[in-house]
């Protein structure tokens, strides 16, 4: 029985502690923490009060004797020689005293305490901390954002008004520089830590960190990137700060000597300065840091579509019925042209604000971090490459979720019966999806076996609100570039009616900017469209 209830409570912890995970990964759930915040701020606020009137007794209470006192002292007999005044004396020093003694041992931490310990089991981790840290250098990678910019808070596509701006300071921008320190990132370490000692210099003030310290980062991270003139200059700046400094004055010796060496080289090799400078030049990418990032990250900008005018005047906006489809002859849909090769459409308003809080209501208890199926073992996993928690609805769960469904089967003339459910997702801090494919690529035979309804044919993504800045979705490959606007839907094929994978379709959800981005998938399969999209009989038919 005792190891049937061991199990249970482990059980219990288990499901608790995954349900809280990578809170970072969620705008969505994160709300939650706000106002889980502002119930411990009121607690602690009861707890002063409680500490306030605790003291304000002890204040009266010593006033009045001190009082007594002074008058007492004056002439002890003659006080005492009242025997009201002797009675009091002995109560006092045998009761009332010991009542103090019991008011100021009085804990009134204890209901703050416990409700602090309670709420600490929801609270995010040393994971989510380091998760949104990294979310903010991503941030800056791809938008291309100097950390001032970051630090002030003043975001593009961001205002006073409604982004409730706030300041990092220069603990935070420390904080900042030691993650990316932690991870070997020495680019982003130099880049925060510079920033932290600028606000130092201008007066700034820390009760954590100096500026020996964060000289102490910065001439290592500077270093470990070949810049040795710069370590030795933030080594000689340390040292003037601190001129016993046991590690700064070691380093001191060396980087004097490696640069003497380094001279020595670059005068028998003249050609390698030019090498040298395309070094620097790459010491911020990481080992990942493919042309296709770079790609991705200019489309998230809005830089590098490759949409050509003669191109853009064919695209089109229309009123679609989708061939005269009963639900729609009297109120067709709005359809717009987003790009020609693949063909990628777009709805307006196919979905109502209040379905879409329906559906948001619907998912948000059951997000759960979203995984990607790894192409080798088939198993799904978290990846670094994809922010977002996500929830599974199917179309027995309400109303609205099954209307959805009817109405992307009208509008596609493909059969969903056979999709997946739908797939609500939340992008957290910087969230993001870096560029993949919807469908089983050949290497993937087994992508999808186990639904036993063949490939991805179709994707339609629905946003589910407006997003600030960021969050587009671009397609690498031709670099297109779509962006969120709340109620629309877009769609594309993913397979050529041949049954082959149309390696276009290769895409990418842009890191969020600002702002909070929902949307849903419907990811329709092969099977039941045999007579709704009929094989073509070439490859790319």
């Amino acid at each position: 029985m005792a190891v049937c209830w061991w199990l249970l409570i482990h059980c219990v912890l288990v499901t608790s502690s995954s349900a809280h995970n990578d809170f970072f990964t969620s705008i969505g759930q994160m709300t939650d923490l706000l106002f889980t915040e502002k119930d411990l701020v009121t607690s602690l606020k009861d707890y002063i009060r409680a500490e306030e009137n605790k003291l304000e007794q002890i204040k009266r209470w010593a006033d009045k004797l001190d009082v007594l006192s002074v008058a007492a002292t004056q002439d002890p007999e003659g006080f005492l020689g009242h025997p009201v005044n002797a009675f009091k004396l002995m109560k006092r020093l045998n009761t009332e005293w010991g009542e103090l003694e019991s008011l100021v041992l009085t804990d009134m931490s204890d209901v703050f305490i416990s409700n602090l310990t309670i709420q600490r089991q929801h609270f995010p981790n040393d994971d989510d901390q380091t998760g949104a840290a990294k979310a903010l250098m991503r941030l800056q990678d791809t938008y291309q954002l100097d950390t001032n910019t970051i630090s002030t808070g003043e975001l593009p596509g961001s205002s006073s008004a409604t982004s409730h701006q706030t300041a990092l300071t220069v603990d935070d921008c420390y904080d900042l520089g030691k993650v990316a320190y932690s991870e070997a990132d020495y680019y982003h370490t130099e880049l925060w830590m510079v920033q932290a000692l600028r606000q130092l210099d201008q007066g700034e003030t820390s009760s954590t960190v100096d500026a020996v310290t964060i000289l102490d980062y910065l001439s290592y991270s500077v270093y470990q990137q070949g810049a040795l003139e710069r370590a030795l200059e933030f080594t000689k700046r340390l040292l003037e700060l601190d001129a016993t400094h046991q590690r700064a004055n070691g380093n001191l010796k060396y980087f004097e000597y490696q640069l003497a060496k380094q001279k020595k080289v670059e005068e028998r090799e003249e050609g390698e300065g030019a090498d040298g400078r395309q070094r620097r030049e790459a010491k911020g990418q990481h080992d990942d840091y493919l042309p296709e990032r770079k790609k991705y990250e200019k489309l998230c900008r809005g830089e590098g579509i490759r949409m050509t005018p003669r191109r853009q005047s064919r695209l089109f906006c229309r009123y679609y019925d989708n061939n005269r489809h009963p639900r729609y002859v009297i109120g067709p849909v709005k359809q717009e042209d987003e790009w020609d090769r693949p063909l990628i459409v777009r709805y307006h308003n196919i979905v109502s604000d209040k379905e879409l809080e329906k559906v948001k209501e619907l998912a948000k208890p059951r997000l759960r971090r979203a995984t990607i199926s790894n192409p080798i073992t088939g198993v799904l996993e978290t990846a670094h490459y994809r922010i977002s928690k996500s929830a599974w609805l199917g179309a027995y769960e309400h109303p609205v979720v099954d209307t959805i469904n009817q109405r992307i089967e009208d509008i596609t003339g493909l059969d969903v019966t056979t999709a997946e459910d739908l797939q609500v997702a939340n992008y957290g801090v910087g969230g993001q999806y870096e560029p993949h494919f919807d469908f089983g690529r050949k290497d993937e035979p087994d992508a999808f076996e186990e639904l036993g309804t063949g490939n991805r044919i179709a994707t339609w993504l629905l946003y589910m609100s407006d997003v600030q800045a960021g969050g587009a979705t671009v397609f690498t490959d031709v670099r297109a570039a779509v962006w969120p606007k709340k109620g629309t839907a877009v769609f594309w094929y993913n397979l050529y009616p041949s049954g082959e994978g149309d390696y276009r379709t290769r895409h990418a959800a842009c890191p969020v900017l600002v702002g909070n981005k929902w949307v849903s998938n419907k990811w329709i399969h092969e099977r039941g469209q045999e007579f709704r999209r009929r094989c073509g009989l070439q490859e790319t038919d």
